[in-house]
């Protein structure tokens, strides 16, 4: 029997179920939907979560495809999917709560007294994080930009949680720097391998779901979970990320897509006033990666434009 939240799954079942986080103005419950398969087989408890951000799709339609194909017999261990861990900013179509506006993807592990969000990151820590032995954790750009395929691997963490990120199968290993407060941080700091994998935004595009299908199922097969071996490359790139900020707002123009390759000094984008002028060129800080480019053009002052990666190595499995 494996028990999450308020569901017990026999082994060879399935159950769906809602860990109750609070009631909305309207009287409906809010809180973290669960998608459990139960294998037959003893092996590993993997939880796959999405929807940090309510307006990243991909991950969410790929966790309930993943969860819907896999036969319990076929499973050893224990998946655990969360289609969209933040319903609230999901209704709003927005990266943080129509609640309390809070982004849920920097203020883990939340505070039990505090408002939704934090209510909901503690829910997760004290709930979800105990009852799983692995987390992946999907995102995409969002509708505010578009991301190249990579997954994030905490830095102090790789010893814990390498294999899991090689597995993602993304060239791109960004390196997680000093900025906590995501989902993987309470659950690597409870000896849990967790990692973060991106891919896409701007819009929903089947091509990014089957990138995270991908992932998950090449996770599973790193993990026992399935059978088969896992699909691993020779070589992977590590990378550094820096958020380069707008000090003018205007119309953003950008001159290079995710995963493009700059020198120092390249010009990455304009922002343009509405006469047409140049208010502030954005340049490569050193050579590397583009990792992120803005998609919507309205730009404030102050507001991230692009994620440069510089490159720090290579991973060799």
């Amino acid at each position: 029997m494996y028990s999450i939240g308020p569901l017990t799954v026999a082994p060879g079942e399935r159950a769906q179920g809602l860990i109750p986080v609070g009631t909305s103005s309207y009287g409906v419950e809010l809180g973290i939907p669960l998608i459990v398969v139960n294998g037959t087989e003893d092996g590993p408890v993997l939880c796959v979560d999405a929807g940090v951000h309510g307006d990243e799709y991909d991950g969410q339609e790929a966790i309930r495809r993943v969860l819907a194909a896999i036969a319990p017999a076929a499973l050893r261990g224990t998946l655990v999917g969360i289609p969209c861990m933040n319903t609230p900013a999901f209704e709003a179509a927005a990266r943080t709560s129509g609640l309390d506006y809070l982004n849920l993807n920097r203020i883990f592990p939340g505070d039990a007294d505090g408002s939704y969000s934090l209510r909901l990151a503690a829910t997760f820590v004290e709930q979800v994080v105990p009852a799983i032995d692995a987390l992946v954790d999907l995102h995409t750009g969002g509708t505010f930009g578009e991301i190249a395929p990579l997954v994030i691997l905490q830095g102090g963490y790789e010893e814990l949680a390498t294999d899991l990120a090689l597995a993602a199968g993304h060239e791109l290993v960004w390196k997680g720097g000093k900025w906590g407060g995501t989902v993987r941080h309470p659950t690597l700091a409870a000896g849990k391998p967790a990692i973060t994998i991106e891919a896409g935004g701007g819009t929903y595009r089947e091509q990014n779901v089957a990138l995270h299908v991908h992932s998950i199922r090449n996770v599973m097969r790193q993990l026992g979970m399935i059978d088969g071996d896992a699909e691993l490359r020779d070589t992977y790139t590590t990378v550094s990320g820096t958020f380069a900020r707008s000090a003018a707002g205007g119309f953003f123009l950008g001159h290079a897509e995710p995963g493009d390759n700059c020198k120092e000094g390249d010009l990455i984008a304009q922002i343009v006033d509405h006469y047409g002028n140049t208010l502030e060129e954005v340049r490569a800080p050193q050579d590397g990666i583009v990792l992120w480019v803005r998609r919507i053009r309205t730009v404030r002052p102050g507001d991230e434009v692009v994620i440069f990666g510089e490159v720090q190595g290579e991973i060799q499995p």
